[in-house]
């Protein structure tokens, strides 16, 4: 009896009334603001672990060191101050990198403060060197490369951005995690939605739905029909809020890309967005953007599947 029933009832029949029942357009509707909230939160998780990561292998990983008269002999050897600093710090092993700027960088690092160059001004400026270590190596302390490098070159000053890098480290994690927060709470809103969403379906199909259940559908049977049912329409909204979202992603890898390193301030804005977009946020969100329908999807499906079931154990 059964076979022939299938064979009789129409592709697609929905025998419970569900298309009714369930919204087939607010439903998706605040599924979307909920998915888009999503990626931004998860678009923002993803920005500060990546602005973390960049300092990390930028400021963090950065040392300055100055050697006062460069030119002078080193205390040990023939080499100058500058050439014997530079010789030591090159063979670190932990160093990648180790260049002494060049009279014209310094004049124009120092011309917005003084007003003129430091030779007309009759100052001595010391040998300004930069280093980059290995990213994620243990940093060193300035005390300790300071006492290596004083032999030869007394006075040596050694720079590095730890209690800046410390506390950027601990903004960037902040954000992180404020995100991953505000993501759950978003996830546990959009269950909530769906929830009451299927709490209303099943209140204008009560019913239909106790003489189906009276006549022998199972539980199973019922609840799977909703769930099917809402997580078509949660995979429908999740879609539509992800796609909505890519404008404001489009503009936060705008204005990130200063501050990741992908161009340097103050250049063309439009190829600063070419470049967020390009190398910035979409690609590092972009995985898990294509995920978020599917998400919105299981959440409706077990949301559902929970809802109805708690409501058929309470039929008579």
């Amino acid at each position: 009896m059964r076979r022939e029933h299938a064979r009789l009832r129409p592709a697609r029949f929905d025998e419970l009334g569900l298309k009714r029942a369930f919204a087939p357009r607010l439903l998706p509707l605040l599924v979307a603001a909920v998915a888009l909230l999503a990626a931004l939160a998860l678009a923002g998780m993803l920005a500060a672990a990546g602005l973390a990561r960049h300092w990390r292998e930028g400021a963090g990983a950065s040392l300055t060191i100055q050697v006062p008269a460069p030119q002078a002999p080193a205390a040990a050897g023939a080499a100058s101050r500058a050439d014997a600093v530079l010789a030591l710090l090159r063979a670190d092993p932990g160093i990648i990198a180790a260049r002494r700027l060049s009279d014209a960088e310094l004049e124009a690092l120092l011309r917005p403060w003084l007003g003129a160059t430091p030779g007309a001004l009759g100052l001595a400026v010391p040998a300004v060197i930069t280093v980059r270590r290995v990213a994620g190596a243990a940093p060193v302390a300035e005390e300790t490369l300071a006492a290596q490098l004083t032999p030869v070159a007394p006075g040596t000053l050694v720079e590095a951005a730890g209690p800046w890098f410390s506390r950027l480290t601990a903004l960037a994690r902040s954000l992180e995690a404020l995100a991953a927060l505000a993501l759950l709470i978003v996830g546990m809103i959009a269950a909530l939605v769906i929830a009451i969403a299927t709490r209303a379906s099943l209140a204008a199909r009560r019913e239909a739905l106790e003489i189906v259940h009276g006549l022998g559908a199972s539980d199973s049977y019922i609840a799977n029909r909703f769930a099917a049912r809402a997580a078509w329409l949660a995979a429908l909204g999740g879609g539509l809020g992800t796609l909505a979202a890519l404008p404001a992603l489009a503009l936060l890898g705008r204005v990130a890309a200063p501050f990741a390193g992908l161009i340097a301030p103050g250049k063309d804005a439009a190829s600063g967005a070419a470049a967020g977009l390009a190398r910035g946020i979409l690609p590092l969100a972009a995985p898990w953007l294509a995920l978020l329908p599917l998400a919105a999807a299981a959440i409706g499906w077990l949301t559902a599947q929970g809802t109805v079931r708690r409501w058929l154990r309470r039929l008579p």
